[in-house]
């Protein structure tokens, strides 16, 4: 039986979690008070500090939970073999943007605020760790070093999210053409098979 409270307790704090981000996401940060989130969840003031401490709490832990679940299904999406690589490329931005333009824009909001920029630190930090074991399991499938998988990770992350925040084609575009060459030039040394095969077969054009 506690078992069973304690998944239904998670699944109700991860319910109000996503309640909370999805309606400052959609209203602005300052705009939504406990009483809105407490409605949106349909519970009252008192059940939402029945499963966090305060609103901080509360929006520290869905800030850090449904970014995380962003990162999810980023990583979802990851190419599965050197072929799949500039398809993932040519679509993340899109993709990220329509989806999540607004969490970005929110999480920003959040981790820049001078009393949540620590939780910001620390979320970072996690992402760095996260994408380099990222990076490590893409090493097999693309026969590039994950030393230099894991900076094109953040370039790419960087034009996504810049373009979900700000719909900078220039800029978007601008890096991912860098970061097409940059991996051309990657395979061309780590794999040369798959290169010399992509250039006959007119793959890796840009």
């Amino acid at each position: 039986m506690r078992t069973v409270n304690e998944k239904a307790r998670r699944a109700k704090q991860i319910e109000i979690m996503e309640t909370c981000f999805d309606c400052y996401a959609e209203n602005g940060f300052s705009s939504v008070g406990v009483k809105a989130i407490a409605k949106a969840c349909g519970c009252s003031n008192a059940s939402l500090y029945q499963y966090f401490d305060n609103l901080d709490d509360l929006i520290v832990k869905s800030t850090e939970y449904c970014m995380s679940k962003v990162e999810d299904e980023f990583m979802a999406k990851a190419p599965t073999d050197v072929e799949d690589l500039w398809r993932f490329i040519d679509e993340i931005p899109y993709w990220t943007a329509k989806e999540h333009g607004k969490k970005y824009r929110l999480m920003y909001q959040i981790y820049t605020h001078p009393k949540y920029r620590e939780y910001g630190q620390k979320f970072f930090k996690g992402v760095d760790e996260r994408y380099t074991e990222y990076a490590k399991s893409l090493e097999p499938k693309l026969g590039i070093p994950h030393e230099k998988i894991t900076p094109l990770i953040f370039i790419l992350i960087r034009a996504c999210v810049h373009y979900a925040l700000f719909e900078d084609e220039f800029y978007m575009k601008s890096q991912i053409e860098t970061l097409k060459e940059t991996l051309e030039l990657f395979i061309e040394k780590y794999n040369p098979d798959i290169f010399l095969a992509g250039k006959t077969n007119k793959k890796y054009e840009f």
